[in-house]
């Protein structure tokens, strides 16, 4: 194993960084992190570059090279090894899905057109955040362990430059007072109104600064897109720059609440962003299309970006799924959180929110992916000045502390794993009460009745003879999940005119889940993709 310890690793493919950028373009980008390694060593941060492709970097701690950049099970064993040997407060992957993929997750609720999930996968790396060896079961990543972040570079990009500009952006990052991130934006599609109200209530106090869309258009002032602060509810769609509103009546009316090209020259170095937007954290190849906002936040010096690569949901009127992933983050971020502690204390949190996590849940924790430096700390954490003479103290006991933090959340997490109810598809579907439950919300919904996908839910029984085993066994719990998908009613025929449509980018998506307990229906619920 490894001897030496190091606060932070950055894990990149160099070999995938040579083809994208050639052996020039490389030897600024190890420029550029020879100057973020040296600003961290400033910060109190050890902090080392290891090269899943060398053979000679991952010798030293006993693992095999990566040797094909595409492989995700290959990547998900070298990155567990190098975590491993290090053992590093932080974990930085440098580089998009073409450098370092995403894992492979299976959606849980896929099932094609026409009115069901189409995300075959749901791609995200929060495996990488996770003790669990590869799997393509979400469910197998429910307890993550560690702080991990991605900087992304541009999918299919060939400017070397673009990558340099990220490490010099995150070498320059200091953290701020509080209230510099409590003058949030914020930006909603009206039909989530309620959700975005009680997320910005619950995050910065008030929701007074919402702008809804519609009847906002996107025409955003400098000074609102100025601000450090950014939480899109809006919806997003495959590989698009742009984020659309919809009209509180669920009319497919998709007007633009936010396009790429607004963002150039108007962010400040330092912005913070969550999105519960569909896609909104997909790292696609551009060409063609244009730049995503997710990059383009980058390109103006953000310092973080989380959200989702594949369609996300959340109910209207409250908050559940990615309206908690995107305010749990936030959370943390204002309490004094690095960007990477931000995004595991929200995904711990989340597994904790309501247990046991529906299908829904599990494709939330699979698909939102933290985009930044996970050791940049956007906001000072509340100290006494300390004389010069005492920094190195600081400095040490900032790494002791940072450790101790990392002890507890993985001690959390290690007991989370063992009790996490766990999903698995079934064959047998509702009982016939519990469908025609179904089938009559979605008719007060106004809605028709779809595909219905089941699930049945497994607890791991304490072993011991302890209180906690005999409340394993005395309380009722969830024995099952009904998915329900839903379609509203086609548009009436007019003559020859139709009513107006969503455009063929942005997914409908609505859902019933009912929890049953051996047989009985406990709760229903509604969500719609973002």
């Amino acid at each position: 194993m490894a001897a030496t310890t190091y606060d932070k690793i950055i894990v990149t493919n160099f070999s995938a960084l040579t083809a994208k950028y050639k052996a020039e373009g490389v030897a600024l980008i190890r420029q550029a992190l020879s100057k973020l390694i040296a600003a961290d060593n400033k910060r109190g941060l050890n902090t080392q570059v290891v090269e899943l492709d060398n053979a000679q970097d991952i010798a030293k701690v006993s693992g095999k090279p990566v040797t094909d950049a595409t492989n995700p099970r290959q990547n998900k064993n070298t990155i567990d090894i190098v975590f491993r040997g290090y053992t590093p407060a932080y974990l930085m992957i440098l580089g998009a899905i073409d450098v370092v993929p995403h894992q492979d997750l299976k959606n849980p609720v896929y099932s094609p057109p026409p009115e069901g999930d189409l995300d075959e996968y749901a791609y995200g790396d929060i495996p990488y955040a996770c003790e669990t060896s590869y799997s393509q079961n979400p469910s197998d990543f429910l307890a993550p362990t560690r702080a991990v972040g991605r900087l992304p570079d541009v999918t299919g990009g060939d400017n070397p430059r673009d990558v340099v500009r990220l490490l010099e952006s995150a070498a320059r990052s200091k953290s701020l007072r509080p209230d510099e991130y409590r003058d949030y934006f914020a930006v909603s599609a009206q039909v989530f109104e309620k959700s975005t109200q009680l997320s910005l209530s619950k995050i910065f106090g008030s929701f007074g600064k919402l702008k809804v869309v519609p009847p906002s258009n996107a025409s955003w002032s400098p000074a609102e897109l100025g601000r450090l602060a950014h939480f899109f509810n809006c919806h997003g769609a495959l590989a698009s720059p742009q984020f659309s509103g919809q009209p509180a009546s669920g009319r497919k009316v998709y007007p633009v609440a936010l396009d790429a090209s607004q963002l150039v020259g108007k962010i400040s170095e330092g912005t913070v962003v969550a999105a519960e937007c569909c896609y909104g954290a997909e790292l696609y190849d551009p060409s063609g299309i244009g730049l995503s906002i997710c990059n383009t936040y980058f390109v103006g010096k953000a310092y973080g970006f989380f959200g989702s690569t594949t369609i996300a949901y959340g109910p209207s009127d409250k908050n559940e799924k990615a309206d908690l992933m995107c305010q749990y983050f936030f959370e943390s971020l204002l309490a004094g959180a690095s960007l990477g502690r931000a995004a595991l204390e929200a995904r711990q949190k989340f597994a904790l929110s309501k247990p046991p996590l529906d299908p829904f849940d599990v494709k939330t924790m699979a698909q939102f992916n933290l985009y930044g430096d996970p050791s940049i700390t956007p906001i000072e954490p509340a100290k006494a000045q300390i004389a010069p003479q005492a920094k190195r103290a600081a400095i040490f006991l900032d790494r002791f502390e940072r450790g101790e933090r990392r002890l507890n959340l993985f001690n959390f997490s290690a007991g989370l794993g063992g009790t996490v109810p766990r999903l698995s598809p079934s064959e047998r579907g509702p009982s016939k009460s519990i469908e025609n439950a179904m089938r009559a919300t979605a008719r007060d919904l106004k809605m028709s009745a779809g595909q219905t996908l089941s699930f049945t839910v497994s607890r791991q029984m304490p072993r011991s003879k302890s209180l906690a085993s005999k409340l394993f066994q005395a309380v009722p719990s969830t024995t099952a999940f009904h998915v329900m998908f839903m379609s509203p009613p086609q548009p009436k025929v007019l003559g020859l005119l139709r009513e107006v449509t969503e455009p063929p980018k942005i997914v409908s998506i609505a859902a019933l889940i009912a929890k049953e307990s051996d047989g009985e229906l406990v709760s229903m619920s509604a969500v719609y993709s973002r």
